[in-house]
């Protein structure tokens, strides 16, 4: 299946979680990326697939929600390096300068990595979903300086918009072990 687009269901309870992902997966076909329950007590559905059939999805799993629901996002025409951060296996060999955009939750951090990869030529390094963070989301980048900043500069007017901006930072020659931590 072809991840044309994303749908994310961030939700107060981890019972929920669960029976709204089965909501989700027997509404439309897509595909489960990610579900989980995430820190302080939340969970998360992340599903993929063609634009229209994760519309449906996220439609049924917010109906389904019954008051439990934190936010919701779908995104269309995601650039893939999104998906690809997310599920990073192995390590990316940075090169130049490290971003790092950091949001008070996981929608706003999805929707930022996208316009960073957008906006300038990055690659992604990881974009983690509030794991072992207090629910917060982080994704880290690299590239030439100025593309850095410009991704970061997008990811981050983004995250300031939504009100969630934690902090976004550039590091124009960071020191080998410092990239050696992110990796």
């Amino acid at each position: 299946m072809n991840d044309k687009a994303i749908g994310l269901l961030e939700l107060s309870s981890i019972a929920a979680g669960f029976q709204i992902a089965d909501t989700m997966l027997k509404a439309s076909e897509v595909r489960l990326l990610l579900s989980r329950s995430i820190c302080s007590g939340k969970y998360m559905v992340l599903i993929g697939g063609e634009t229209g059939a994760v519309k449906a999805a996220v439609a049924a799993g917010e109906t389904a929600a019954n008051g439990c629901l934190i936010d919701s996002v779908t995104l269309s025409n995601l650039h893939p390096d999104v998906i690809i951060a997310i599920g990073r296996t192995q390590p990316v060999q940075p090169e130049g300068a490290l971003g790092i955009l950091e949001s008070f939750n996981v929608a706003t951090m999805i929707k930022a990595a996208d316009a960073a990869a957008k906006a300038a030529n990055v690659v992604l390094l990881e974009l983690r979903l509030a794991m072992a963070m207090g629910g917060k989301a982080f994704c880290t980048m690299t590239g030439d300086v100025a593309s850095v900043q410009a991704a970061v500069n997008a990811g981050r007017a983004v995250i300031a918009q939504a009100g969630m901006l934690v902090n976004a930072v550039v590091i124009s020659r960071p020191h080998p072990d410092v990239y050696r931590e992110v990796v």
